[in-house]
């Protein structure tokens, strides 16, 4: 099949969702999320988290009166049970400047770097778990070939009486069992 001119082609779709409904929920304040959650190093490619689904969204309208967060789904894409997250089309409200953005952020990351690492610390053994790991530690291949010698008489004891057979263990009016094999004849022959 040829193309022509007469048959119609794909149009080419615009890259944001251009939307006049808007969220019912109060504007978001960029001053009050974190400075990770945004990143404004694009101006006209800003992003920000949704604080309902935790996802990063696209922030439409940059060059319009009214900037808004991109409808979105709280699902992964392509599942089947999409659900709209209902921070979609939310308002944004600009009380933030880009050198104000990138302040807060440098001083985020300067706090979390200066954090001290925490040390893993082991959890804590009962006293007798305690005396028998010491314990453990300070025996020595001798100490253990006689600690296995003083065990092996009471075993060897305790073997010995389980071998024993129990007077009266054999039933006394027990029915012999027959030797000889039955034949099963047949009816009607």
């Amino acid at each position: 099949m040829t193309i022509t001119s007469a048959m119609p082609t794909a149009k080419e779709r615009p890259r944001r969702t251009r939307t006049k409904r808007v969220s019912n929920l109060p504007p978001l304040k960029l001053s009050q999320l974190p400075p990770s959650h945004i990143d404004l190093r694009d101006p006209l490619k800003a992003v920000l988290v949704c604080e309902d689904c935790s996802t990063w969204c696209p922030i439409t309208g940059i060059n319009s009166k009214v900037q808004k967060v991109v409808p979105h789904h709280t699902g992964k894409a392509g599942a089947a049970d999409a659900v709209h997250c209902r921070g979609s089309n939310r308002r944004i409200d600009w009380d933030l400047t880009i050198p104000q953005w990138h302040q807060a952020l440098t001083d985020a990351i300067t706090e979390a770097s200066s954090r001290a690492a925490t040390t893993v610390l082991p959890t804590a053994f009962s006293p007798q778990t305690d005396r028998i790991l010491r314990a453990r530690k300070e025996r020595t291949p001798t100490g253990r070939v006689a600690d296995w010698n003083a065990v092996l008489p009471p075993t060897a004891a305790t073997d010995e009486h389980r071998r024993l057979a129990v007077a009266g263990a054999a039933p006394a009016e027990a029915r012999s069992v027959p030797t000889d094999h039955l034949t099963i004849g047949r009816s009607g022959s």
